[in-house]
């Protein structure tokens, strides 16, 4: 434990510790319920970058390009590297990380009129828009854009969560998962270079937004109240979906969408 309070004699009760931006630093200081809710989130990470690293691996060969083919083979390979990473953290709680990869199905996908909501489904922690299945190269442009937008603003919440050794981790891959959406701007600006392009990129907007929009989860959740007593957690869904919102329509107007 880091900043620990000064009075050893009469200790600060932990939950006030952390939500006053104490750190954990090893998984036995960590209580039970930490515990669970950490893994939780860390689960729910892992088994995203997992999934989203299966569905674009399946579109590398549909970019128009070398260049492109090249930014999709990056963005599979660092989204791999990124839940190991936070599985070698999982492993030091305890998960049993040598056979994490092969335990679900990343490739599974629901039909693509399905409307999941936020719910969970299946047998994996991914979030719920990871579900849906990608047609074909611009529709995996467009989810990426949107989809990027929202990891980078829920990895900015996770850099400052209580357990210092996901925190660092959380920090380091921020700024590959921003270039990540970057790319997919980039890719997405291309497109749009062709103006026949226009119609299929709105559609796909509008199929995305909604899914996308939901990954941030409920107004009400109980998990978000848990995780903030603890640290974990600081802006609720609301606001980050918020500022979701406010980021992409500055960036369909930017790119003549709007």
């Amino acid at each position: 434990m880091t900043n620990e309070p000064a009075d050893i004699a009469d200790p600060m009760p932990l939950e006030s510790y952390l939500a006053q931006g104490g750190m954990l630093t090893t998984p036995e200081n960590a209580p039970p319920r930490y515990r669970g809710e950490l893994l939780r989130l860390m689960a729910t990470f892992v088994d995203s970058e997992l999934a989203g690293a299966a569905g674009f691996a399946d579109v590398v060969n549909l970019g128009p390009g070398i260049k492109e083919r090249i930014a999709a083979s990056r963005i599979v390979l660092e989204k791999l590297d990124h839940a190991e990473r936070v599985l070698e953290i999982m492993g030091e709680f305890g998960a049993d990380v040598s056979r994490y990869a092969n335990h679900h199905p990343w490739t599974e996908r629901v039909a693509r009129d399905r409307d999941l909501g936020a719910a969970r489904h299946g047998s994996d922690m991914r979030l719920a828009v990871l579900h849906y299945p990608l047609q074909g190269w611009t529709d995996a442009v467009v989810m990426n854009v949107l989809m990027g937008r929202a990891v980078v603003i829920q990895l900015g919440e996770f850099s400052r969560l209580s357990y210092q050794p996901l925190a660092e981790i959380f920090r380091t891959v921020a700024p590959r998962e921003r270039r990540h959406m970057e790319l997919g701007e980039e890719g997405l600006r291309k497109i749009l270079e062709d103006r026949s392009a226009r119609p299929a990129v709105e559609a796909s907007i509008a199929y995305w937004r909604p899914r996308v929009a939901a990954s941030f989860g409920s107004g009400t959740s109980a998990h978000f109240e848990t995780q903030k007593k603890f640290g974990l957690r600081r802006t609720s869904n609301p606001d980050l979906a918020s500022e979701w919102e406010r980021q992409v329509s500055v960036l369909l107007h930017d790119i003549g969408l709007a």
